[in-house]
C-alpha cells in the first residue's frame, strides 16, 4: 500500500466535548414530554467514559428548511453509519446541503472511477469482471486519494458508511484521516425489516413507495408497483446481520468520536440532533481557529 497521505489535516485538534456539560440549550420543542419511554439519545463517548445527553421526542416539523452554514474555520470531518432503511442516504443530503461537506460514498466512488479509467478504476475492473470482489486495498486508495484533493481538505467531508471494516479504518488511521464525529444511526431490527419489507418502486417514474409509511397516490400507480429481489424479511436480516459485525469492530477505533442518534424519529429530528452537535462542533473549531491565529 502507499505510503502515508501528505494531505493530512495538520496539527489542529478541536476543543474538547466535556462529559457533563450540555451540547447546547435544549431547544423549546425538545422539552419533556408526557412519554419518557420514547426519548431520542445522544450519546458521546469521551476518553472511554460516556456521557449522556438525552433529546426529547418532539412533535413532528412540518416542514424542513436547510440553510447553507456561512462559518469558516477548520472544516469538519464526519463519518456517519447506519443499518439498510435507518435513513442515512437522507441525513448525507441535508448534512451536505447545510455544511457544504464533501459527500463520499465508497460504492458511488468505485463505480466512478471505474467509468473514468483511472488506475485504481482499471484495477478494480478487473475484480469485477471476474465477479469477485474489489480488494478493501484498492477501495481504501480511492477513498483516501478523494479525501485528499483540496475540495474535501477545503471544505471537509462527509465519508458515509465507510469504513465498515477495522482494516479499512486503521488504513484511513495511518494515512491520517481521522473524523471529528462519527454519526451512528440507531434503529432497532424490527423497524428496519418493516422499512424495507414494505418499499415498492414505480417502474415508471422510479419513485420509491412504502405500502405504510408512503402509500401511492392512485390505485393505477399501486397497481404497476414492484418490489426489489432482496427487499424480502430474510434477505433483509441477512444484510443486517453483515452490517452490524461489520460496524461492531469499527466503532471500536472510534469510540472517543461516536455520537448515537435515534433514527426511528422523524427525519426532521434526527436532522436536527445531527445539526446541533455539527453546530457546536463547528463553532469550537472555530474558536479554537481563531485564537490559533491571534
Amino acid at each position: 500500500m502507499a505510503s502515508s497521505c501528505s494531505c493530512n489535516s495538520g496539527n489542529f485538534k478541536a476543543a474538547s466535548f466535556h462529559p457533563n456539560k450540555p451540547l447546547a440549550p435544549t431547544p423549546s420543542h425538545l422539552l419533556p414530554t408526557s412519554k419518557p419511554s420514547q426519548l431520542a439519545s445522544l450519546s458521546l463517548r469521551l476518553n472511554q467514559n460516556p456521557s449522556q445527553t438525552h433529546f426529547r421526542k418532539s412533535k413532528a416539523v412540518p416542514g424542513l428548511q436547510v440553510v447553507a452554514s456561512g462559518q469558516k474555520g477548520e472544516p469538519l470531518r464526519v463519518m456517519i453509519s447506519g443499518a439498510p432503511a435507518s435513513g442515512k442516504g437522507t441525513q448525507c443530503e441535508l448534512i451536505t446541503k447545510k455544511y457544504n461537506l464533501v459527500h463520499i460514498a465508497a460504492g458511488d466512488l468505485l463505480r466512478a472511477e471505474v467509468a473514468a479509467g483511472t488506475e485504481n478504476g482499471k484495477r478494480a475492473k478487473e475484480f469485477m469482471e471476474m465477479g469477485k470482489l474489489v480488494p478493501n486495498e484498492i477501495v481504501v486508495m480511492m477513498v483516501k486519494e478523494r479525501l485528499s484533493q483540496q475540495d474535501s481538505q477545503e471544505n471537509g467531508w462527509l465519508l458515509d458508511g465507510y469504513p465498515r471494516s477495522e482494516s479499512q479504518a486503521t488504513a484511513l488511521k495511518k494515512f491520517g484521516f481521522v473524523p471529528d464525529i462519527f454519526i451512528l444511526l440507531e434503529v432497532p431490527e424490527e423497524i428496519l425489516v418493516e422499512r424495507v419489507v414494505g418499499r415498492r418502486l414505480d417502474p415508471v417514474t422510479g419513485k420509491i413507495y412504502h405500502l405504510t409509511y408512503s402509500p401511492p397516490e392512485t390505485e393505477e400507480i399501486a397497481a404497476r408497483l414492484t418490489q426489489r429481489f432482496d427487499d424480502t424479511e430474510e434477505k433483509v436480516k441477512l444484510r443486517l446481520l453483515t452490517h452490524n459485525s461489520n460496524v461492531e469492530s469499527v466503532l471500536s477505533l472510534y469510540e472517543d468520536q461516536i455520537v448515537k442518534v435515534d433514527g426511528t424519529l422523524p427525519k426532521e429530528e434526527v436532522f436536527s440532533q445531527i445539526d446541533s452537535v455539527l453546530t457546536e462542533l463547528l463553532a469550537k473549531k472555530g474558536a479554537a481557529f481563531g485564537s490559533l491565529a491571534a
